[in-house]
């Protein structure tokens, strides 16, 4: 198990140079260097503008704070997002497109070259005193958003990252209640 906090994260330019975004996590690509196989990040989006382009890399986004906003792609009518929306997964080859609905965003995104890996990105509320089984086969990364909570006796607390390969079934729990993103990632 590795844990990562916010001493860990790097403020990374965007690709297309309209703003910035915590680095939380860069697996690296197996044979290209200038590539990532995945990567999390948070983004905070304070103006209307395109997202960068990343052929080949499947995207999941997750609205964390703000009002939201809505994402064009191509000619497909706007999804909109806000934090109770699920995660939204898109090509990151898309032409994308974000219109803020009131005012700066913070966003959660997931970036998995689709060639070489498959991820999931679940929300997982728990209850004072709640607990829940994380499957993990491949890779588990779990992220925390708010309150605390342990996986299976490791503490989880805001802004704190666990990385685990090959976990096998793991309990997570918290005495408080807290939010955590859950990423299962299974290499091809």
């Amino acid at each position: 198990m590795r844990r990562l906090g916010p001493s860990d994260y790097r403020d990374m330019p965007w690709k297309n140079g309209g703003g910035v975004t915590r680095e939380l996590l860069k697996l690296p690509h197996p044979s290209e260097p200038a590539r990532f196989l995945a990567r999390l990040s948070i983004a905070s989006v304070a103006a209307s503008g395109p997202f960068s382009v990343f052929p080949g890399i499947e995207r999941t986004i997750l609205v964390l704070e703000g009002a939201g906003m809505a994402l064009s792609l191509g000619g497909a009518p706007e999804v909109v997002l806000d934090p109770r929306s699920p995660p939204f997964v898109f090509p990151g080859e898309a032409e994308t497109h974000c219109r803020l609905l009131a005012g700066p965003v913070r966003d959660f995104n997931l970036m998995v070259e689709r060639a070489l890996a498959e991820a999931t990105l679940e929300v997982v509320h728990l209850a004072p005193g709640g607990t829940r089984t994380v499957a993990g086969t491949g890779s588990l990364v779990l992220y925390g958003v708010a309150g605390r909570a342990e996986l299976s006796g490791a503490p989880l607390a805001r802004e704190e990252t666990l990385w685990l390969e090959a976990p096998g079934p793991q309990v997570l729990r918290s005495d408080e209640g807290a939010t955590v993103i859950a990423i299962h990632l299974t290499r091809r």
